[in-house]
């Protein structure tokens, strides 16, 4: 099973082209994404990116891919300061690209509800893959590319292939800091390195409704019961029944949001016998019952999902 492609699913995010962009020089170009994650792909450098997350800007060369983790009204500019430069807030409209002008291209996906899995919880607020430390054709660099062409071309079915290579992008920008991140030799992108490990978490991934008890997943994955638990600790900082309790409920969240299914029947799709087991853990997880967020989530997509000034 693709463990990465499941969580990105079952995080429901909502994917939006942010377009390919000039820079003019005396401007700085604001993002406000607080509820977003995403990427800028510098595609004409210099490109610089300020966050207040961000101690000092970051520089972008060209060809060179920020990838921002944590939702926040972000800024970019030419140089380095933005003192001096003219706010302008990204319309949906692409404008004229000058010969030598600083250009990026990017995307955004919707986060309606902050997301569970620790894999999230790992990622840097902001990381910089930089296009000398990889192959000038490798995967992300010719989907970046195509996404490039494709914008400027504006043939039929751009919007389509498009919104298919932003996927790419992003993925294989995840797909990068992840393995990144599974050599610094703990959590999530630690743990699936570990064969054992990663069975375990492949099981509760398939079969997430499933009554699993830890001698159980242990004997799928080769290991006794207390190997399982220490070596799943050590690489996760959490149990396995504990992260399944989490995989569930990220799971439950995604049901509640996205289809007007019964309690009882969200709690059984889970793993729960009933609605008020089920309710009991959500509220203690989410910190909502599940009545209170399908409301909330309910009433926070009654509002267009829009870039403004605002």
């Amino acid at each position: 099973m693709d463990l990465l492609s499941d969580i990105l699913q079952d995080a429901g995010l909502r994917r939006r082209v942010l377009g390919l962009r000039a820079i003019p020089a005396d401007v700085a170009l604001r993002f406000p994404c607080d509820k977003s994650i995403g990427l800028h792909v510098a595609v004409q450098g210099p490109v610089h990116v300020h966050a207040p997350t961000l101690a000092e800007p970051l520089a972008l060369a060209t060809g060179d891919v920020a990838v921002m983790a944590r939702g926040c009204d972000h800024a970019l500019s030419v140089g380095p300061r933005l003192a001096g430069l003219r706010p302008q807030t990204i319309t949906h409209e692409l404008g004229p690209i000058e010969a030598g002008a600083s250009v990026v291209v990017g995307g955004a996906y919707q986060l309606w509800n902050t997301p569970l899995h620790p894999f999230f919880a790992e990622l840097p607020a902001w990381t910089v893959l930089r296009a000398d430390a990889r192959p000038r054709l490798g995967p992300l660099a010719l989907a970046a590319g195509l996404m490039e062409q494709e914008i400027r071309a504006a043939e039929p079915g751009t919007d389509t292939i498009v919104q298919a290579l932003l996927d790419m992008v992003f993925t294989y920008a995840l797909r990068e800091i992840a393995a990144e991140r599974g050599q610094a030799g703990h959590g999530w992108s630690h743990a699936v390195r570990d064969p054992q490990v990663r069975r375990a978490l492949t099981l509760m991934h398939e079969r997430s409704a499933h009554p699993w008890t830890l001698d159980e997943l242990a004997q799928h994955a080769g290991l006794s019961r207390t190997a399982l638990a220490e070596r799943f600790r050590d690489a996760m900082g959490d149990t396995p029944l504990n992260h399944l309790r989490v995989l569930r409920m990220q799971r439950a969240m995604r049901l509640l949001a996205e289809t007007d299914h019964k309690l009882e029947t969200v709690a059984a799709e889970v793993g729960y016998q009933d609605a008020f087991s089920f309710s009991k853990v959500f509220k203690r997880t989410v910190g909502v019952s599940p009545k209170a967020f399908r409301q909330r989530d309910a009433a926070d997509k009654t509002h267009p999902w829009r870039l403004s000034a605002g």
